[in-house]
């Protein structure tokens, strides 16, 4: 859902479908999200291709001037479905096909978790400041884990305040609130200094890099993992 624009997936109304059909030149798997729709084609085990069709551009934003004033200046606006606007639907669609198969990426490969995991789970000097290993098992950094990995994140990123809400309970004590902001801002830097996070522009947000997409889904699939499974595995 993130990647065709519903960055809020628990307060989404509206119809959500899911398809798999087997054709004669390949597997068709689409996402549907209002009209909108995310596909992925197996050309006869060839060829991947991802495609995503927009048939209701409302659900999307556009950085342009009103209709009522155009000498007022801009500001982000519904996506119209004429030509106008054509540039950004293709922007659109271009970034929900690469984020799709960053995403799909991060769930392949066959390099040993111990070789990803070992840059993270050591301390680190980063322009002389020394920045603690991560701890996956722990209960915060496991949870900070989580939180980072959610998919409301994966179209516009996630900011200090996104996490903090997250992250602690809701109070309405100034000093507090800037208490919490700070820890929440600590454990960014830490994540940018282990290159699992990257500041997205001069904006507030942030985005997993592919780096960090892909050992993130290892550890937190590892965290996750049923013991009894992994032991009948190694047995």
């Amino acid at each position: 859902m993130p990647f065709l624009g519903k960055n809020r997936p628990e307060v989404f109304c509206g119809e959500l479908t899911g398809t798999l059909k087997h054709r004669p030149e390949g597997l068709r798997l689409k996402y549907t999200v209002n009209g909108n729709s995310l596909k992925m084609y197996d050309k006869e085990a060839q060829v991947l291709r991802v495609e995503t069709t927009i048939n209701r551009p409302r659900d999307f934003r556009v950085y342009r001037p009103t209709l009522d004033d155009p000498n007022r200046g801009l500001k982000w606006q519904e996506l119209r479905y004429g030509v106008a606007d054509l540039y950004r639907r293709a922007e659109v669609s271009h970034r929900a096909n690469a984020r799709y198969l960053e995403a799909l990426a991060s769930v392949t490969g066959r390099t040993p978790l111990h070789q990803e995991a070992l840059g993270v789970c050591q301390a680190m000097i980063v322009e002389h400041h020394r920045y603690r290993a991560l701890n996956p098992w722990s209960l915060e950094d496991g949870k900070f884990l989580e939180f980072i990995n959610r998919g409301e994140f994966k179209l516009h990123g996630l900011r200090n305040r996104d996490l903090r809400v997250l992250f602690f309970a809701p109070t309405k004590d100034k000093k507090l609130q800037r208490r919490q902001a700070a820890a929440i801002t600590r454990r960014i830097a830490l994540l940018r200094a282990h290159r699992l996070l990257r500041k997205a522009g001069a904006t507030h947000r942030y985005h997993l890099t592919k780096r960090g997409q892909r050992i993130v889904t290892a550890l937190l699939a590892a965290r996750n993992a049923d013991v009894d499974a992994l032991t009948k595995m190694a047995a």
